[in-house]
C-alpha cells in the first residue's frame, strides 16, 4: 500500500487513512468517491493534525497556492462526519 505524507503532523500513512485536497483545473477540491487529477495533499483524520496544517501552512506549501479558510472548515466537517 502507498504511503503519504500528513501535512499536519508529517507521519507517513496509507492513504485511506488521510482526506485528499487537490489542486486541480477546477481549484481546490477535497477527493470524494471520484479520481482528481492535479497536485495533492493529505491530512490525517484528526483534528488536531487540520490545526497544526492551518498553523504551519502545510496545505499551502504542498499545493502550492493560497488556501480559502472555507476549505479548512470543509475538511473539519468531513473529519467529524467520517469520525
Amino acid at each position: 500500500m502507498p504511503l503519504r505524507k500528513c501535512t499536519g503532523c508529517g507521519k507517513l500513512l496509507e492513504r485511506e487513512n488521510l482526506i485528499r485536497v487537490v489542486r486541480s483545473a477546477d481549484g481546490i477540491v477535497i477527493k470524494g468517491a471520484c479520481h482528481i487529477d492535479g497536485r495533492s495533499a493529505y491530512i490525517c483524520k484528526n483534528i488536531e493534525c487540520l490545526k497544526k496544517a492551518q498553523k504551519k501552512k502545510g496545505l499551502e506549501r504542498s499545493l502550492r497556492t493560497q488556501i480559502p479558510d472555507g476549505l479548512y472548515d470543509e475538511v473539519l466537517k468531513r473529519i467529524e462526519d467520517e469520525g
